[in-house]
C-alpha cells in the first residue's frame, strides 16, 4: 500500500471490506469469533488454516498495525459481524512505535476502548497477552521485553479488576532472556506453526471457558 493511500485510509479498512459485506449476507453462526490484532493474528491463518477450517472463526489482523488503527476499524472488522466473542491481541506494534510515540497507557487507553465497545454491543471479550519478544528485527536495538512483561502485567491486572478473561500466551513462550522460546519462532517474533499450535491450544481452553 503506497503512501498516498495509506494516509487516506489509515487503519486499512478496506482490507477486508468485501469479506465483512459477504459475512452480512450469511446465516450468523451462533458462536462466531473474530480474531482481532495484528501480524501474529494475520499470520495465523497461513500457517495453521486448518485450525480456522469448519469453525466459526473470523480473521481480522492487520500486519503492522496499533492499537489506534484497531480502535477505528473495530465497528466495521468486529462489533457489525456481531460476533459472540471477540480474541483481541495487540500491543507490540505501539510498543515498538509503528504509529509514532506511544507509551503503555496509551495502548491500555486504546485496549479498554475496544473492550468497552465490544461490552457495549454483548460482545464477549478474550484479552490476550503480547507475545514475548527480545528484539524487533524491523527496528534492531529496541529491546521491547521489559516493556512487554510491563504491558503484559497492567493488562492482567486490568482484565482481573473488570471481569475479563484474559490469555496468557506469554508464560508459555517465553525464554530466559524474556525472548520467544526459539522453537515456537523463526524471527524472534512472529509464531511459526509450532508457535501457532501452542496458542491454540491455550486459546481453545479459554472458549471453552466461556461457552
Amino acid at each position: 500500500m503506497g503512501n498516498k493511500l495509506q494516509m487516506q485510509d489509515w487503519p486499512y479498512l478496506k482490507k477486508y471490506e468485501k469479506e465483512n459485506e459477504a459475512l452480512k449476507t450469511k446465516t450468523l453462526e451462533e458462536n462466531r469469533i473474530v480474531f482481532m490484532g495484528d501480524s501474529i493474528t494475520e499470520f495465523w491463518s497461513l500457517h495453521c488454516p486448518d485450525f480456522f477450517a469448519e469453525k466459526p472463526y473470523i480473521n481480522r489482523g492487520i500486519s503492522g498495525q496499533t492499537t489506534p488503527q484497531m480502535l477505528i476499524r473495530f465497528r466495521a472488522d468486529v462489533i457489525e459481524l456481531k460476533p459472540k466473542t471477540v480474541i483481541l491481541l495487540a500491543g507490540a506494534n505501539d510498543i515498538a512505535g509503528n504509529t509514532g510515540f506511544s507509551t503503555l497507557e496509551m495502548i491500555l487507553n486504546n485496549i479498554i476502548s475496544m473492550v468497552e465497545l465490544a461490552k457495549v454491543h454483548q460482545i464477549e471479550v478474550i484479552l490476550c497477552s503480547v507475545l514475548p519478544a527480545y528484539d524487533f528485527p524491523w527496528k534492531t536495538g529496541s529491546f521491547p521485553a521489559e516493556k512487554i512483561v510491563t504491558l503484559n502485567k497492567i493488562l492482567q491486572e486490568y482484565a482481573v479488576a473488570n471481569t475479563i478473561h484474559y490469555l496468557d500466551y506469554y508464560s508459555a513462550m517465553v525464554d530466559e532472556r524474556k525472548g520467544m522460546n526459539i522453537q515456537y519462532t523463526d524471527d524472534g517474533v512472529h509464531p511459526n506453526k509450532i508457535g501457532y499450535e501452542v496458542m491454540g491450544e491455550i486459546l481453545e481452553k479459554g472458549i471453552d471457558q466461556i461457552t
